[in-house]
């Protein structure tokens, strides 16, 4: 199994939720290192302190993470929402959600674990991303686990093992041997049909919203060559799951692109991100209304970087940045695929606006909206 390395600094966006993302990350259900003290804000930083030097499985890590309690507007906001409606984060381990999803603060290790079937206890937040499966693949038993976490009504959004899209190993120590050579795994739909989709599909049934194919910006060659190549890897893997493919190469968006995507039956992740063109570009230019699944990822804003997001919006209880401009085109994206009858899955970054929690309720809030004339449902540049 390939190593795997956290992705460079102009794509970090996309760990901002991840194993050493301000605030926590994703660990397993079960018995891995909880993140460093020092990430966390000063009184979750002391409860981790407390739970790492806890025996595993001892109180302090294994006390019960119970739910906050959802404001009557929230309740009235998720009964609005059109069926087929999926909203969630990146992940759901923050000590800083206290108060927002969970009942107080908990250390980021015990909601790593714990804090799955309270987190899907919000009534706006039913969906979720797992990052960890991009760093090295799970076993679908553990991914069974998560899926007994969460009501049937919830959907996860699944990162595939990055040895499935990585051309070539970066050039860093976490590669060893293999840094700086070429991936014989690279769209390998052997590799990824064994060690990917067939865990993802027998863990999380029909809790698997899409399985996400994220291509960090790299050379792929010319875009039509890439396109054939992709197709060539989509067609073969299993039938059954939706695949969807995230890019950080603009240049590859092209109606090549489109066209694989179509023919495999796949879909392209919307994201918000510095390096893509607005939502409503790549919409347009990737072919999303063909899909059954509108499937978009908020991460960061314009004209930040990672370390500058996490550094400013940490402990991630607050909208610190609103850009509404980028909320507005998801939700019009989305209030169009549900009129069309094409269900939508969406999950925000912390490092989106500051909270993704409360980033969701902005968005859905927008996508609830009622009455409105015909011109509010065009959508701005993102």
């Amino acid at each position: 199994m390939t190593r795997g390395k956290p992705p460079d600094a102009a794509d970090r966006a996309d760990r901002a939720d991840g194993p050493d993302g301000r605030g926590g990350g994703q660990l397993p259900l079960f018995a891995e290192t909880p993140p460093a003290a020092s990430t966390l804000p000063a009184a979750a930083a002391a409860a981790t302190a407390a739970a790492a030097a806890a025996p595993p499985g001892g109180p302090e890590i294994a006390a019960a993470v119970g739910a906050a309690v959802p404001s009557p507007e929230v309740v009235a906001l998720a009964a609005r929402l059109p069926a087929g409606t999926y909203l969630g984060g990146s992940t759901w381990s923050f000590p800083g959600w206290a108060g927002l999803v969970y009942d107080r603060a908990h250390p980021a290790a015990r909601l790593a674990r714990h804090g799955l079937a309270a987190y899907a206890r919000h009534p706006l937040l039913r969906a979720v991303g797992i990052d960890r499966t991009h760093y090295r693949p799970l076993p679908a038993a553990e991914l069974a686990r998560y899926a007994a976490a969460v009501p049937p009504d919830f959907l996860f959004l699944v990162k595939a093992h990055e040895a499935c899209t990585l051309a070539l190993f970066p050039d860093h120590p976490r590669y060893g041997a293999e840094r700086g050579r070429p991936n014989p795994r690279f769209l390998d739909a052997a590799y990824a049909a064994a060690e990917v989709v067939a865990p993802y599909a027998e863990g999380l049934g029909a809790k698997g919203g899409a399985l996400l194919f994220e291509l960090a910006p790299q050379d792929l060659g010319p875009p039509r060559r890439f396109a054939a190549r992709l197709h060539a890897f989509l067609a073969a893997l299993p039938p059954g799951p939706l695949y969807a493919v995230e890019l950080r190469n603009r240049e590859l968006l092209t109606a090549d692109y489109a066209a694989a995507l179509a023919a495999a039956g796949a879909c392209h992740c919307l994201n918000v991100h510095p390096r893509m063109p607005d939502v409503r570009v790549q919409a347009r230019l990737a072919g999303v209304a063909a899909a059954p699944l509108t499937v978009g990822r908020w991460l960061l804003g314009s004209g930040a970087s990672y370390e500058e997001a996490s550094k400013r919006f940490a402990p991630f209880d607050r909208l610190a940045a609103p850009d509404p401009v980028a909320r507005q085109a998801l939700a019009g994206l989305a209030r169009e695929a549900l009129a069309a009858g094409r269900r939508v899955l969406l999950t925000v970054n912390n490092n989106a606006e500051g909270c993704a929690p409360l980033s969701i309720v902005a968005l859905a809030r927008e996508l609830a909206a009622s009455g409105r004339p015909p011109a509010d449902l065009r959508l701005t540049s993102g």
